[in-house]
């Protein structure tokens, strides 16, 4: 009985090992390698989570209407990484926003480089940025 269950238990581990892992996607399935975009606005909301820290920037349209940008960076063990706290992004900092739009959603966006108000700029390009030295495509 024991063998049963044992052979039960492990087939639930990978089946659950294999949704997890089917529900991360590649960049090239989600952005739009081929051309960039370049935002300023207000941060108006930061998640520091896993398995990507995200930020939402609102940008003032030349209409006055505003747009919020929703900005997936790399994983928050990687923003450390490349200098990044918790506070590196609070809400209402003012930034531009360098990267790559959403190929569905052109308002969600894959920041390269992220400048603060006061000129810092910060790095968050992902691990497969079509643009860093040695990615292949």
């Amino acid at each position: 009985m024991s063998t049963k269950l044992g052979m039960v238990v492990a087939g639930i581990c990978v089946l659950h090992a294999g949704a997890a892992g089917a529900g991360h996607h590649s960049f090239a399935a989600e952005y739009d390698g081929s051309t960039t975009f370049k935002v300023t606005g207000i941060v108006s909301k930061m998640e520091w989570t896993n398995p990507h820290a995200r930020f939402y920037v609102d940008v003032r349209e030349p209409d006055g209407t505003v747009t919020t940008w929703n900005m997936e960076l790399a994983s928050p063990s990687a923003l450390v990484r490349n200098g990044w706290t918790r506070q590196t992004l609070k809400v209402g900092d003012r930034v531009t926003v360098d990267g790559y739009p959403g190929k569905v959603v052109r308002t969600r966006g894959n920041p390269r480089s992220v400048i603060t108000a006061d000129g810092r700029s910060l790095f968050a390009g992902p691990v497969d940025d079509p643009t860093a030295p040695g990615t292949q495509r």
